[in-house]
């Protein structure tokens, strides 16, 4: 039996045209038959992607269209003609047209015109400077799902670690006065759900880090362990989760740690993504959990300093792409139970 296959393509929106989006997407299509990726088509400026890449582009109108012209050329829908694009300098003109690409292609996933939505990587700088309001992508897509921005969980993937910051970019000295019980148990509902829903896993155990070192000392090295974490756990717990916890930070991430959960939730930005990006720096994947539309992203920011030098990896481009569609079929499957 054949793998399955999506009915709808995937939609794709290019990110900051100065940056390396363009490229990886346009490297990504030219292995789309070797790395057995599913049709997908991208939006922005068609124009953007020969000062990064030489590959073949069609325009096309509708993304019903992109699957009959995906084996020749990338399909592209043209949102936005930018004056110039000159690789590495970023300048407004493009953050309109990443601003505008990511509302469309959000537009299609909830409209059902794609199977799910890939984003590109923007400058959060250039879209704050055109009257982007968000912390990032996520929580702008959140909203524009209609889902309450704690409900939208952010997690990254690799092949065998996936993590979830319970806080997220904000400054370490305010992350104890965001945790509450509250947002751990909405964390972990979440956490839970999107790996029933968009990976299959029917069970998922769930391991918690604990903030402090040691996970407190039993609160020798601080009390947010006792007072917060384990009353948010036990309460998960009776709901008939899996989830053991809170762990010391520093023994859950060699690989029979790993071996013993589905994910691992940790309590600030950088003690769930360091671990990731040392083992996964060009193979992890953003995948945000509690939309009604599948959405992943690769876990990598513009890299304006290497764009339109042929330097850049489309590894976790593919990567993100392979696990759009995973999660499409695996919520396709769940639907149909």
């Amino acid at each position: 039996m054949g793998k399955a296959r999506l009915d709808l393509p995937l939609a794709i929106s290019v990110g900051d045209p100065a940056g390396i989006g363009p490229e990886i997407i346009g490297k990504a299509w030219e292995v789309r038959s070797k790395a057995g990726l599913p049709p997908f088509f991208a939006i922005g400026d068609i124009g953007s992607f020969a000062p990064h890449w030489n590959g073949p582009v069609v325009r096309i109108e509708d993304p019903a269209d992109a699957a009959k012209h995906f084996g020749s050329a990338l399909p592209v829908i043209q949102l936005h003609n930018c004056i110039s694009v000159i690789p590495g300098m970023p300048d407004m003109d493009g953050a309109h047209c990443a601003y505008q690409a990511l509302e469309m292609a959000i537009g299609f996933a909830r409209a059902g015109s794609a199977a799910a939505l890939v984003t590109g990587p923007v400058s959060k700088a250039q879209l704050y400077a055109v009257g982007f309001t968000h912390p990032g992508q996520t929580e702008f897509i959140a909203e524009r799902c209609g889902v309450a921005k704690n409900n939208a969980v952010m997690m990254l993937a690799g092949p065998d670690l996936r993590v979830v910051p319970m806080t997220t970019h904000i400054p370490l000295a305010s992350v104890a006065d965001k945790l509450d019980g509250r947002l751990i148990r909405q964390r972990l509902r979440a956490t839970a759900k999107g790996l029933q829903r968009n990976f299959g896993i029917k069970h998922p155990r769930l391991a918690v880090a604990g903030f402090n070192p040691h996970a407190g000392e039993s609160g020798n090295m601080g009390r947010e362990e006792i007072d917060i974490f384990i009353p948010a756990i036990e309460q998960i717990r009776g709901e008939g989760f899996d989830v053991v916890g809170p762990l010391p930070a520093d023994t859950m991430f060699h690989a029979e740690a790993r071996s013993h959960y589905d994910a691992a939730l940790c309590a600030y930005h950088d003690q769930a993504l360091i671990p990731l990006k040392t083992l996964y720096f060009h193979d992890a994947v953003n995948i945000t959990l509690g939309l009604p539309v599948v959405r992943t992203s690769p876990d990598h920011g513009t890299a304006f300093g290497i764009a339109g030098q042929n330097k850049a990896l489309p590894n976790s481009m593919i990567a993100a792409i392979k696990m759009a569609e995973m999660a499409a079929l695996n919520r396709i499957a769940a639907d149909a139970a």
